[in-house]
């Protein structure tokens, strides 16, 4: 009975594959704009029906007291939309890529001069470098900057549920990004041998990790990820924090700071809660400039 049960969810995994194989080439049909458009309106309208939508009301009640119920809704919206346009840009990613490094401010994807100096200084420093992203806008570009930059990084990921859906994701992803790392027991391990050969390193760090210190992110104690924060002590290379701002249009720009200054203990070892705690402060100033292009339906505060 197990084995048929197992042999029936591969079939119905692979059907659904097919499926979402499907939905890609009908979104790649429809192109970078409509189809984005046609899943910001999408998640307008089913979001509110789901459970997430009350667990995104309460994150943003409770990190925005003193707005009023209209702007907390707007935030809300505002989130559902970006998150709608995010699932529909996978399969435009390189369509909305044009980013000419001649002409910064010209195509969909926009950067200061700041920032692409601090791109072509991380790819000719010789250096290792750690880049933390959050949730925000449409937190694929970091890393497709990084790989376009011809900067050699090594990019963690979670791997979706369905391995069919998986294998569609990746297969997406490959050819614009660097290393793919998938998240697991062993990606400590493989980051930290990117680490090693001189690699670069990225990943998302605002979500919920149950295991790791207690920060205060948005004004609440929250469990974060330190991951990031070990590895920097070990390697004591630089960190710094990328993301990207979602502009009107179908555009974006891209941020990429300046080294962050990450806290020591006595013996000059970076200390792992404290630089937990600094990273995801930045990652809390990004949140209070742009609310409603974070990701408030998970329960980052559990």
């Amino acid at each position: 009975m197990l084995r048929f049960k197992y042999r029936l969810w591969r079939i119905a995994d692979a059907a659904f594959g097919l499926l979402m194989r499907g939905v890609f080439a009908l979104l790649r049909l429809l192109g970078p704009d409509r189809g984005p458009g046609i899943g910001a309106a999408l998640a307008r309208g089913l979001g509110p029906l789901t459970s997430a939508h009350r667990i995104a009301r309460e994150n943003i009640a409770a990190a925005f007291p003193d707005k009023t119920e209209a702007e907390r809704a707007a935030i809300l919206r505002e989130a559902w939309d970006n998150l709608g346009r995010v699932a529909c840009e996978y399969v435009h990613m390189d369509r909305i890529w044009d980013f000419d490094p001649a002409n910064p401010g010209a195509g969909r994807i926009t950067a200061t001069p700041e920032t692409v100096a601090l791109y072509e200084r991380l790819r000719e420093d010789g250096k290792p470098a750690i880049v933390f992203s959050a949730h925000l806008a449409n937190w694929e570009l970091p890393a497709i900057a990084a790989a376009r930059h011809g900067i050699d990084s090594a990019v963690l990921y979670r791997t979706p549920n369905s391995p069919a859906v998986a294998k569609e994701i990746l297969r997406l992803r490959q050819d614009s990004m660097g290393t793919l790392v998938a998240a697991g027991m062993s990606a400590p391990f493989k980051l930290a041998k990117a680490l090693e050969r001189g690699q670069h390193i990225g990943m998302l760090v605002d979500q919920r990790f149950g295991r790791g210190p207690r920060i205060t992110f948005m004004g609440r104690p929250a469990f974060a990820n330190p991951l990031l924060a070990q590895l920097a002590r070990r390697f004591d290379c630089p960190v710094h924090g990328a993301r990207a701002i979602r502009l009107p249009g179908g555009r974006f720009r891209l941020d990429l700071t300046e080294e962050i200054a990450l806290p020591r203990d006595a013996e000059g070892l970076i200390d792992v809660e404290g630089a937990t705690q600094a990273m995801n402060t930045v990652i809390e100033g990004w949140v209070r400039e742009h609310p409603g292009q974070w990701l408030w339906m998970h329960r980052r505060w559990r």
